[in-house]
């Protein structure tokens, strides 16, 4: 067990300091945290680490009360921007929904239940309101936050519709799963290889109870997973290389969409195709955290305050939705998805309702966030799975499955 890195003592400099009650709140955290490593020996694999801090219940990020989403949070997702993106997937998802009589909408962590308002208040203006809007989230402070917003924002016909769930649905269903910034946010497993072997990253503590990380020998099941991407690309990933693979991928997705007779599963993040995830110049990898919309380049800085976060390997994705059962419907930029799902028509109708030049400049804005090269536009990806329904209308344009 050879020790790598331990923690900074210092923070960065532009990073603003949590106030006292966060503080405390971090440290009972990583007190939980210490006690893990103590209990299992000394060390825990970094994706229990990242589990913990961010859903472990009652303290974890995801779990704990702090605001995430939105401006005065730590970042700022598709749906909190305002209508478009939700009114896109809509558009892209309407046949789908408007096939079944009993359809299903299940959205993986409903975030602040902004984007639950804006696609049913559009599917409603598309006839293509599902009979169950099921919100999948672990969270009992945001479930009561996304609760609060949608009975005050959407007309009782349509919030009857809402449901909330514990876990994924446990008899067959169908509709569309949607999940937008979920898979990043996967506690996934890191590793690195030395002399042509693997070895997967943990945690354990140095002798003042620090947290830092240490290597040791990788079991066969990231061995394999790791072996698999060497196969994939055709040659050995570089030596010192430290990256992220998420062997169990292919389990979560039967668990969550395993059920789903006849549908669509739709999911948004920022990642890469897996020769572009493993490249050189990715040596360390894409794990990274984020406090207060600032990048952070400690993992064990604030456990509890800060989001930890890796890029999809949409490859990886698309092995594991297809394994499961799926047909792969498209894989495309976002601003590719959002162009070829009448963004431009949904952006003209808002203007031409705006009642202001400041509403009308917020729109405009609202489309340059989602669809420059340099915002969301291409870091963010879409990919789309399909059993006994069509969805290729949805990637008519930028389709990139060739990458893949």
């Amino acid at each position: 067990m050879a020790a790598l890195s331990a923690r900074r003592r210092g923070v960065q400099a532009d990073l603003p300091e949590p106030d006292e009650a966060a503080c405390a709140h971090s440290a009972v955290l990583t007190a939980v945290i210490r006690d893990a490593v103590r209990a299992e020996g000394g060390a825990i694999p970094f994706s229990r680490y990242m589990e913990l801090a961010l859903y472990a219940p009652g303290l974890g990020y995801y779990s704990a009360g702090a605001r995430k989403f939105g401006r005065a949070g730590d970042f700022v997702t598709a749906p909190e921007l305002g209508p478009l993106f939700a009114q896109c997937v809509a558009e892209a998802v309407a046949p789908v929904l408007s096939r079944f009589p009993d359809a299903q909408f299940l959205e993986l962590g409903g975030g602040s239940g902004a984007f639950a308002q804006d696609v049913l208040v559009h599917l409603a203006l598309l006839d293509a309101v599902p009979a169950r809007y099921a919100i999948l989230e672990p969270s009992a402070d945001l479930r009561e936050r996304q609760r609060e917003r949608l009975t005050d924002a959407l007309p009782p016909a349509l919030m009857e519709r809402v449901t909330w769930l514990d876990g994924p649905p446990e008899a067959d269903w169908r509709g569309v799963l949607f999940a937008n910034e979920v898979l990043d946010a996967l506690p996934t497993p890191r590793f690195t290889l030395r002399g042509g072997e693997v070895f997967e990253e943990h945690v354990a503590l140095d002798p003042e109870g620090q947290l830092l990380r240490v290597d040791q020998p990788a079991d066969a099941f990231l061995c394999a997973a790791v072996r698999h991407i060497e196969r994939d690309l055709g040659e050995p990933l570089p030596e010192g290389m430290r990256s992220e693979v998420l062997p169990q991928l292919p389990y979560w997705i039967q668990a969550v969409g395993g059920l789903l007779r006849e549908g669509a599963m739709l999911f948004v993040d920022y990642g890469h195709s897996r020769r572009d995830y493993y490249a050189p110049e990715r040596l360390q990898g894409t794990l990274r955290g984020f406090h207060r919309h600032r990048l952070v380049d400690d993992p064990f800085l604030w456990p509890g305050l800060t989001d930890l976060t890796a890029s999809v390997d949409f490859t990886a994705l698309a092995e594991a939705g297809v394994g499961a059962g799926f047909e792969l419907a498209g894989y495309c930029s976002q601003s590719a998805f959002l162009l070829g799902n009448r963004l431009v028509d949904c952006f003209q109708t808002l203007h031409g309702i705006a009642p202001d030049e400041a509403t009308r400049y917020a729109l405009a804005q609202q489309v340059k966030q989602l669809t420059l090269p340099g915002a969301m536009g291409e870091a963010f990806q879409v990919m789309g799975f399909t059993r006994g329904v069509e969805l290729t209308h949805a990637f008519l344009q930028g389709d990139q499955r060739w990458r893949l």
